[in-house]
């Protein structure tokens, strides 16, 4: 492309194929490998880091007009690194856009990406519950309503690209980040991601699945460490996720992720990056590097010798862009080309998928334009819709695990009248609300003296808003507590006919925190003096005769066994975002019934980890071991303030063959006096495998919202393809035999068993075969 105007016309009348391959052809190596790295303007060298690594690896440290001069891939997070005003921020990208335009040859701007894992992670920008939230409303409708509303904002910033949404799986509960997935199910996150995923690129937003792939499975929950999976572990649990999101979903890239599995990093796996997603599963959009992942390869894998070394491994394996900043792919990869390390030709690949994606979102277009849509107005990130939307989201997240009598009758909800005492370490701390992917959490820790751009008001500051006078004692923080803190916390609880104690994790980074990225745990023990503080509280409550209400926020599920016979109701949320107080105590009043199904179980004691309840027989209860690793409170489980029955139980045939499919359906009724919803759960269990299976998965759950005496018919439509795993010769097979459908309403509550024999051939299945459990909810009466 020349630099004329009329040019420019001239090719805006062609393909965009067309456009893009005559740019190759007129391009420098220098200008290709500048539109292969982004750059991350704002970040921080010293003191507090938001990425792995970030204070040791600076990037390219030339001026900005010598780094833009041959023209740039992506700009990175021009409104996440720092608090900024969005009107601030959209006159900083204008500029740096027509800066960056004007600079090369070709005109082309950056891809503009940030983070929007838990709402767009900007200053000001609505921040909504973490995925584990997203996990426990099993509704993926209102998680795609979500992302929408995500897109729309970001669209207005100028912003093309989101790192989002998580796909891994859980398999180590004491990872830091566990509460960014959204479970310890791969159907559970698969169908949540993808509602999130069709969300997002409906407004035009380039979705990025992450972590690509076997990051959740670390070696002892360790942040990076070696993942000691199998290919059939990974091919079973950990990929279909990314299946679902690419095939079902439409997304446009995927991240890698920074472990190694079985010693290949993933960031040089060319047989993951480029055989199994391009080639097997006809991937076309672009692969782009977890932050310094490609520099990783050097500096923490130590598969690579040098930069040069990391950029062709990266490269040749199908990494198309660095992030966040150039460090391999500038004149590292340089020098390698011009030696012959590497062939041109392998950066004309990766170029190609850039340039094709930019074209997609109109940035080889004559008329783009560098001022985002929001630009001249007065932009509000946190509309009332959004804070709604939020609530909402919050309060079908909240997770009822248990609820005793008191006088009588269920602790929960609780009554009008009654002193109301609310104590421990997050009593009225707003960051208990915030996951480390929210703004506040992610980047204003590290700016004390800028305050929260979004009203984020603590469990004790929603409870003296409705009931005015409320014994509030703040026991000390996630990690420690004095004994006099502890003791004002059981004055308090012995005085008040209430006292809820707010329990759990501080979100953060690298150590700042109790969970989130780096703050992995030792084991599932309250943090801290938590433990301790949560036993001398409860015995006061037992000896006064107060009601004992817990409430757990955290980002990971932590042993309550200790507690669920002493607390007459336990609540579990999951950080549920800014409105989560006022969607808590929504929840512990009546005034919504809760619907929250556990998307990870709740262990009953801090050891035996790891373990889901994803597990094969032997690695659940046995006579062989003194260890018990079952669950206090099961995957699937969640109690309501109504009651529901399931009724009517049919299946259309006994029998199908290996290709056919089946339906297996109910009748779910409210039998209780008021509204509410109960998620069925659809479970498969394989009796006699061709290899050892899980006792059984999760492969179908709708959510049934009725309101009291009100029955609705919920049916499924079951595949034999849903029945497939990988066999012995590591294909994905789909094989004759007895398998059985459990309807349920918890992954250890069966409603009723449906037993049905497949026959016909064993069968391979793969990218094209049926990876979801169609459900149809129809109102009876």
């Amino acid at each position: 492309m020349s630099t004329g105007a009329a040019d420019q016309h001239a090719l805006s009348r062609v393909p965009a194929s067309d456009v893009v391959e005559h740019l190759i052809s007129e391009m420098t190596l220098e200008e290709k490998l500048a539109q292969l790295a982004g750059v991350w303007v704002n970040a921080s060298t010293d003191g507090d880091s938001v990425a792995p690594l970030q204070s040791q690896m600076a990037g390219d440290s030339r001026a900005w007009d010598d780094i833009i001069s041959q023209g740039l891939g992506q700009i990175t997070r021009m409104y996440g690194t720092v608090p900024l005003e969005p009107e601030e921020g959209a006159r900083r990208l204008a500029a740096a856009q027509e800066q960056i335009m004007a600079a090369s040859r070709f005109g082309i701007p950056a891809q503009v990406h940030e983070e929007c894992l838990a709402g767009l992670a900007a200053w000001k920008a609505t921040a909504f519950p973490v995925p584990l939230a997203w996990g426990a409303t099993f509704n993926p409708a209102l998680v795609e309503q979500m992302a929408t509303r995500i897109g729309r904002s970001m669209r207005s910033l100028g912003v093309h690209q989101g790192l989002a949404p998580v796909l891994d799986v859980v398999r180590d509960l004491r990872w830091g980040r566990v509460e960014e997935t959204i479970g310890e199910d791969p159907y559970l996150v698969g169908t949540v991601a993808t509602a999130y995923v069709q969300g997002l690129e409906s407004t035009g937003i380039v979705s990025t699945l992450k972590h690509f792939v076997g990051y959740a499975a670390s070696r002892a929950g360790r942040n990076h460490a070696p993942v000691s999976m199998g290919p059939r572990e990974l091919a079973d649990v950990m990929l279909p996720p990314f299946e679902m999101a690419l095939r079902h979903g439409g997304a446009r890239s995927v991240m890698h992720a920074y472990t190694d599995v079985d010693g290949v990093p993933a960031a040089a796996n060319r047989a993951l990056l480029t055989g199994l997603l391009r080639q097997d599963w006809g991937f076309t959009g672009t692969v782009v590097a977890d932050y310094f992942g490609v520099a990783f390869l050097d500096v923490t894998h130590g598969v690579a010798a040098d930069s040069g070394d990391a950029a062709v491994l990266a490269l040749t394996a199908g990494v198309d862009v660095e992030l966040p900043t150039v460090n391999c792919f500038g004149t590292p990869l340089l020098a390698r080309v011009r030696d012959g390390a590497v062939d041109e030709s392998l950066v004309d690949r990766a170029l190609r998928r850039v340039l094709t994606q930019k074209a997609e979102l109109g940035l080889l277009s004559p008329d783009f334009s560098a001022a985002p849509p929001a630009l001249g107005a007065s932009i509000d990130l946190d509309p009332v819709e959004d804070r709604a939307l939020a609530r909402e989201l919050a309060a079908q997240s909240l997770v009822l695990l248990s609820n005793r009598s008191f006088d009588g009758t269920p602790a929960l909800p609780l009554p009008p009248a009654g002193p109301i005492g609310v104590v421990g370490p997050l009593a009225d701390d707003p960051f208990a609300m915030l996951g480390c992917y929210s703004f506040d959490a992610h980047v204003g820790a590290s700016h004390p003296h800028v305050p929260m751009g979004i009203s984020v008001p603590s469990v004790a500051a929603v409870a003296a808003a409705r009931f005015g006078s409320v014994a509030t004692s703040v026991t000390g923080n996630c990690e420690s507590a004095t004994e006099e803190q502890i003791a004002e916390a059981c004055r308090v609880a012995a005085s008040v006919d209430t006292c809820v104690v707010v329990v759990g994790d501080n979100a953060g980074l690298f150590g700042r925190g109790t969970s989130g990225e780096g703050n992995d745990a030792a084991d599932l023990r309250l943090p801290g003096d938590q433990h301790s503080m949560l036993d001398r509280v409860l015995a006061a409550c037992a000896d006064s005769g107060s009601r004992a209400v817990v409430v757990v926020l955290s980002g990971r599920p932590y042993a309550l066994g200790d507690f669920v016979d002493r607390a007459h109701a336990i609540v579990q949320g999951f950080f549920p975002g800014e409105a989560g107080g006022e969607a808590l105590w929504d929840v512990l009043t009546g005034v919504v019934n809760p619907s929250g199904k556990l998307p990870v179980s709740i262990p009953g004691s801090s050891g035996g980890q790891p373990g889901t309840y994803l597990h094969s027989r032997l690695a659940g209860h046995t006579e062989v071991s003194a260890l018990d690793p079952s669950a206090l409170f099961s995957f699937g489980h969640g109690l309501s303030y109504t009651s529901f029955e399931l009724s009517g139980h049919q299946s259309s045939s006994p029998a199908m063959t290996t290709s056919e499919a089946v339906t297996v359906s109910c009748t779910v009724t409210n039998t209780g006096s008021r509204s509410g919803a109960e998620i069925v759960q659809l479970y498969l269990e394989d009796p006699v495998g061709e290899v050892v299976r899980p006792v059984r998965e999760l492969i179908g759950y709708a959510r049934v919202e009725l309101s009291a005496g009100a029955s609705a018919e919920v049916e499924f439509t079951v595949h034999a393809d849903r029945t497939s795993f990988t066999g012995l010769d590591l294909q994905r097979v789909v094989t004759p035999g007895l398998v059985k459908l459990h309807v349920s309403t918890s992954s250890t509550f069966d409603a009723a068993t449906h037993e049905v024999i497949l026959h016909g051939p064993r069968r391979v299945v793969g990218f094209d075969r049926e990876m979801l459990t169609p459900v149809r909810v129809r109102r009876l009466g």
